[in-house]
């Protein structure tokens, strides 16, 4: 009875982050009223694209034993680098790819700080986050960058579709475009972490990095890498913002890397390494943008979103010590 009652509890604890999912969806539906439309909810995974990129990155941080405070700081750089670039004439093609590429570079230097030169993660992503902010305001003079749809010489079209695009489903269902490179970054994430060996690697690296080092893995690479992955894709979320408000603003992405921790921690990733799973993020995910969205349709102060997702994290993080 009791191996039976262990085995019950494994399971909520592996499915957890759905269940509290499934239940917020209730509520939500029976207090919030319009949660539950078409519309709504569409333009809710429009939403959740953005923490979602962030998440997964945050997550393969986490994973191997780290954490990256400087994502906000790589979605604005990034964004604002993009719209530099659009408005000096450049492609528009091109300013996404170099902006891309900038926000790799931004997270191999994170992660090399905290690889290569042994700094505590959190102290090195502060930096960094500080470093990265301060630089999209000297670029910018402090001041928004607009109408960068209209500036563009060339691929405009494919700059507007990044983050406000649709896809016509059955001519009546439009899917966001935004909800579809979700879709396809956590696939790629989650390959990455089921089906390679890179991805055991982090496990590993994230487990107990002197063992890893034992049997030949190079943990500092591991880290590094992570990093990068995680420049990457804070960036393509800055993209994607960048080209839904069709502007870019040095404040872009404050206060981002608190949801992309909140939804990695709900989703069961353990904060000192080594265990998780990306189908946990997802939950968490959704269960940031749910909160998000219904609070929003009630009204709630957003000073009161703030406290409400700091308990979220507290609970998410007290969660995982008891487990």
């Amino acid at each position: 009875m009791n191996i039976e009652t262990k085995k019950f509890g494994a399971k909520i604890g592996e499915y957890g982050a759905f269940i509290a999912l499934a239940l917020l969806v209730v509520a939500m539906t029976i207090f919030a009223d319009g949660f539950a439309t078409g519309s709504n909810l569409l333009n809710l995974l429009r939403q959740a694209a953005f923490n979602g990129l962030i998440a997964f990155g945050m997550t393969l941080v986490i994973l191997s034993d780290g954490i990256d405070l400087s994502v906000g700081s790589v979605f604005a750089l990034s964004a604002i680098i993009c719209a530099e670039l659009m408005m000096s004439g450049l492609n528009a093609v091109l300013a996404v790819l170099i902006a891309l590429a900038a926000g790799t570079v931004l997270g191999l230097i994170s992660g090399f700080l905290v690889a290569k030169c042994r700094l505590q993660a959190f102290i090195a992503t502060l930096i960094t986050m500080t470093a990265y902010r301060g630089l999209a305001y000297i670029i910018t003079d402090g001041r928004p960058i607009s109408r960068l749809a209209e500036s563009a010489t060339s691929g405009a079209f494919f700059f507007k579709v990044l983050g406000k695009g649709n896809l016509l489903l059955f001519d009546t269902i439009r899917i966001p475009i935004p909800a579809i490179i979700l879709v396809i970054a956590f696939l790629a994430v989650w390959f990455i972490l089921t089906k390679t060996t890179f991805g055991r690697r982090i496990y590993a690296t994230g487990s107990n990095a002197k063992c890893a080092n034992l049997v030949g893995v190079d943990t500092a690479k591991v880290k590094i890498a992570c990093y990068a992955i995680c420049g990457f894709l804070a960036a393509l979320a800055g993209l994607m913002m960048c080209s839904r408000l069709n502007s870019a603003q040095p404040t872009f992405g404050d206060g981002y890397e608190l949801d992309a921790i909140a939804a990695t921690a709900l989703g069961g990733t353990s904060m000192s390494g080594g265990r998780g799973r990306i189908t946990g993020t997802i939950a968490g995910v959704l269960i940031i943008a749910v909160l998000n969205n219904g609070l929003n349709i009630m009204d709630v102060s957003s000073y009161y979103q703030q406290v409400i997702k700091a308990v979220v994290i507290l609970v998410a993080v007290l969660a995982d010590r008891k487990r």
